[in-house]
């Protein structure tokens, strides 16, 4: 009976109950309730709004603004809040739910070592780590080995069984044959594991593309370039027609590309091929960045990945002189920020810890930006992007109440957003 009672314990705190449920169109139940939520300030995606009040009704926004232009229905749950800011649940744009830090085992051990059941439970954590940090929704660009596990973990959130973010998913990732590994074997023997699905020429990639869209894929990843070069240096896979039969291929099922590119020239294919993001862009230069502009292309700059990368490899932070790598990717960023190209809010977490996703946030005010940009760059930004702001991404009527609360004002000080005092996705509140 011990047990029992500890195990139900355990599930209240993690997934509320209610004695009165209806079913939203997902088909989860949810608590047919009011909640007016009353912080010192809600930023709706956009600016920040002081004195502002949302009121939520079951899984959506029913409505936001001052006081007064808010209808309270009897019986609401007000909830007073004190101190807080109250802000969109954040879009994580680069995540990798089935890797964990390679400071505790690197990229090669985990996909050729750990069983598909160990990386999948290690996922489930990561979904709610991520959760519970404020970020409702992930974009997550491969499974790097774990196959169409990222449908599987996608759908069972979407059924209430575990907590988590919503999810995007890549599936597989798609690269060139040889470029990716894992290497670690003998060349002699062909690695009986993949990090992604190997495909050369235009019938091969437009049926990988269609594999991926049949199996579940929200949108499709290519690796436009990589460090199969001579000497291991990055250089392009994919030429620009072949890249451009992949958007064309994605594009007839309403999906986009993103690329993965941080060579110059893999990113100027990338561009003439038409993707809809690219992401690290580490050789990104004011040309490259002006064209991507033009074409209304993205950039996930993934700072804090580089930043942890160099750390494992032995590197001081604060103490020691910074890496050439940072030096070299402060300046293209710089000159990315310069251009006016969108820019969205990706760490590639799974890099470093999930859970710890506000640390790309923080990098990004540490590179250049303002904390207030920062913040639409993790919300709006990230949601007209990623083509679902007609859900998410914004404090208003008809949106889902995927909703953060935080203690004192992030568009100060950016850090503040790892004061989570609750999170609430879809009108469920779960406390960190």
């Amino acid at each position: 009976m011990r047990k029992l009672t500890f195990l139900l314990t355990l599930l209240v705190n993690i997934h509320p109950l209610s004695a009165q449920l209806t079913r939203h169109p997902r088909g989860r139940p949810v608590q047919d309730t009011f909640y007016l939520l009353r912080p010192d300030r809600v930023f709706d995606g956009e600016q920040m709004q002081a004195g502002w009040q949302v009121l939520v009704h079951n899984h959506l926004i029913e409505a936001a603004g001052a006081p007064a232009t808010i209808k309270v229905p009897p019986g609401a749950i007000i909830m007073d809040l004190k101190g807080t800011t109250l802000l969109p649940g954040l879009i994580e744009g680069h995540s990798h739910l089935f890797l964990h830090p390679y400071n505790e085992v690197d990229w090669n051990d985990q996909v050729l070592k750990e069983s598909r059941a160990e990386r999948l439970a290690r996922a489930t954590v990561h979904a709610r780590r991520t959760l519970l940090a404020g970020f409702t929704t992930v974009r997550d660009l491969g499974t790097e080995g774990a196959g169409y596990d990222d449908v599987g973990l996608k759908l069972a959130i979407e059924k209430g069984i575990i907590p988590g973010p919503h999810m995007l998913v890549a599936t597989r990732a798609i690269v060139a044959t040889g470029s990716y590994g894992p290497k670690d074997l003998s060349y002699d023997v062909e690695s009986p594991v993949k990090g992604a699905a190997e495909a050369d020429g235009m019938d091969a990639l437009v049926r990988e593309v269609r594999t991926q869209i049949g199996k579940g894929a929200d949108l499709i990843k290519v690796y436009a370039d990589y460090r199969w070069g001579l000497h291991k240096k990055a250089a392009p896979t994919f030429t620009v027609d072949e890249l451009k039969k992949a958007v064309e291929a994605a594009g007839s099922s309403g999906r986009v590309v993103v690329v993965h590119a941080s060579t110059e020239e893999g990113m100027r294919r990338s561009i003439e091929a038409g993707v809809a993001t690219i992401e690290h862009g580490d050789e990104g230069t004011p040309e490259i960045f002006a064209l991507m502009k033009k074409k209304g292309i993205a950039l996930c700059p993934t700072l804090a990945a580089g930043d942890a990368v160099e750390q494992y490899g032995g590197w001081k932070k604060g103490v020691d002189p910074e890496p050439d790598r940072i030096k070299s990717k402060r300046q293209s960023f710089s000159a990315a920020l310069a251009s006016g190209v969108t820019i969205c809010m990706g760490g590639d977490v799974g890099v470093f810890t999930h859970g710890d996703n506000a640390r790309e946030m923080e990098a990004m005010v540490d590179y250049g930006m303002r904390p207030l940009e920062v913040l639409r760059s993790a919300t709006s930004v990230n949601a007209d992007v990623f083509r679902i702001s007609d859900e998410v991404g914004r404090v208003r009527p008809g949106l889902l109440a995927d909703l953060l609360v935080v203690d004192g004002d992030p568009s100060q000080n950016i850090s503040l957003v790892r004061k989570v005092r609750w999170v609430m996705k879809e009108g469920l509140i779960y406390y960190p």
